[in-house]
């Protein structure tokens, strides 16, 4: 039976899915194995990315599936090296190309470097024109967040940011609600790191409901209304982070979670000067 996965409503009206499948680091070669496993599983997020490389990979996958078009709510993003307005919209082309589609749910900004502003008014017009039914960004602090919205027409709809027990961003939470943009997790599982899955918290609260520490981590997000995008290539697994409906975390239980924030990227922080001029330096095939 397919799972029964909650909406958000965006800003723009758009129904997005509360809990999704993402696709980085997944190899080309074995994405689209992973795609339609996690379509036969009932997800119906798909967030891919341009830089992954594997756009092509899940437009097979879903071409495949035989799951209605309507049914899927699919996202990639835009790389630093085609930002500008023009190339934007090429790059968009390529995506659309790509992925076999024609047309885009979510479009985000992948990083928020470079000619952002060029991109975003390159993505209004792709908005307006119906070509995604909703724009947005990823990785984009709270200052960064407000000028754009300050200075543009259209607010983005999504932010995607690293978000997890150890990093929860609720300033960053703080300022979405106040300006109507959905906050979404990427690295949800804090990708294993700090001891995650043994971390004596979790794992207490997992033994509390019968759960394991990503459902955990997941119901976390989800009950503070983020959508998430876990990972895995292993359909049990998959299996595993939707099975995340039928429990609720009490009020102490989020008050714990709420404990191991350290306020910190544990994964890629995007204010140490090193990692900017790198992933500007970053180039992928188009």
């Amino acid at each position: 039976m397919t799972v029964q996965i909650p909406q958000v409503t965006l800003n723009n009206g758009v129904q997005m899915p509360l809990l999704g499948f993402g696709v980085f680091q997944i190899p080309d070669d074995q994405a689209q194995q992973a795609v339609e496993a996690a379509l036969e599983a009932g997800y119906r997020l798909l967030d891919t990315a341009a830089a992954y490389e594997n756009e092509r990979a899940v437009g097979r996958a879903v071409a495949a599936s035989g799951v209605p078009r309507d049914e899927l709510f699919i996202t990639t993003k835009l790389w630093i090296q085609d930002y500008g307005q023009d190339s934007a919209k090429r790059a968009f082309d390529r995506s659309l190309d790509r992925l076999g589609l024609d047309h885009l749910d979510l479009y985000l900004i992948h990083q928020p470097f470079g000619d952002y502003y060029g991109a975003w008014r390159a993505m209004e017009e792709l908005n307006r024109a119906g070509r995604t039914r909703a724009i947005g960004v990823s990785n984009f602090y709270p200052d960064r967040l407000a000028d754009l919205i300050t200075h543009n027409e259209i607010v983005p709809a999504v932010n995607q940011i690293e978000t997890h027990v150890f990093f929860q961003r609720s300033d960053d939470h703080k300022l979405m609600r106040e300006h109507g943009v959905q906050h979404e997790s990427w690295g949800p599982l804090a990708e294993g790191g700090q001891g995650f899955f043994d971390n004596p918290v979790l794992v207490d609260i997992a033994r509390a409901h019968d759960k394991s520490v990503a459902q955990i981590a997941l119901r976390w997000l989800i009950q503070r209304e983020i959508v998430t995008i876990p990972k895995s290539v292993r359909p049990e697994r998959m299996a595993e982070n939707l099975d995340v409906f039928d429990f609720q975390l009490t009020e102490d239980d989020m008050a714990r979670i709420t404990g191991l924030d350290t306020a910190r990227s544990h994964i890629f922080d995007h204010h140490e000067p090193e990692k900017v001029t790198w992933l500007g330096g970053v180039r992928f095939a188009t």
